[in-house]
């Protein structure tokens, strides 16, 4: 009896499960995924405990559960929010590109150069997902970096890399910062990022528990496209 009930419940859950994890597992690996967000480093763009969509298709496509391209298309641009694995660890990371192959990159107190030409700045309102703790002390601005700007943030009194520069990033390279450009340990520290190593585009906030509110996933943060 006990037999023919766990062969009855292995042909008709055990079967279709395994069939469904082997269709999405591949999918997830070369197609889409999801990514959490477990530090400030992005932030305002980003906050902890957002879920982020990343476009595994963006620039290339890979062969399943492996960082090999089979086809390329194309590469990430300036402004971009991308995922990779970082250069020391092999960990997945969440920054913004801000230097292309070709490009000399440049920093003069928190303010970026792109090829000798300073970047616009505009200051901006914090964004209103923030905790309290996190705007306190904090100048935001919109930074120009590409057609759409974006919100940064600087922590004026916090100790960070402010100047640097200038510096040609190589073919094949990019050079990625944190949107909280005094907390995020980004290209300044552990330098360039290979081509090979970035896994895909940013595309939205899939959904979001902000870790500094006692409360259920926040709607206002559900599908809110990342720039």
């Amino acid at each position: 009896m006990l037999k023919n009930m766990l062969k009855t419940f292995w042909r008709e859950w055990g079967i279709p499960f395994l069939i469904v994890i082997s269709v999405l597992t591949p999918l997830r690996s070369a197609v889409a995924d999801y990514n959490y967000i477990p530090s400030g480093s992005m932030q305002p763009t980003l906050l902890v405990g957002d879920n982020v969509l990343v476009n595994k298709l963006a620039y290339d496509l890979k062969v399943p559960l492996t960082t090999w391209h089979i086809a390329e298309w194309g590469n990430p641009g300036r402004g971009e929010v991308v995922v990779f694995y970082g250069p020391r660890d092999r960990t997945r990371m969440v920054k913004r590109v801000v230097g292309t192959p070709g490009d000399k990159i440049e920093m003069q107190d928190n303010c970026l150069l792109i090829n000798g030409k300073a970047l616009n700045y505009e200051p901006s309102s914090p964004e209103k997902d923030l905790s309290p703790t996190d705007r306190e002390y904090c100048e935001f601005s919109y930074e120009a970096l590409s057609k759409t700007p974006h919100t940064i943030m600087k922590m004026p009194l916090a100790f960070s890399v402010k100047n640097f520069g200038p510096i040609e990033v190589p073919e094949g390279k990019y050079f990625l910062l944190g949107d909280c450009r005094d907390n995020s340990n980004d290209s300044r520290f552990w330098g360039f990022v290979d081509r090979s190593d970035i896994v895909g585009r940013v595309e939205m906030v899939l959904w979001s528990k902000l870790a500094w509110q006692m409360t259920l996933p926040s709607a206002n943060r559900l599908f809110r496209r990342v720039i």
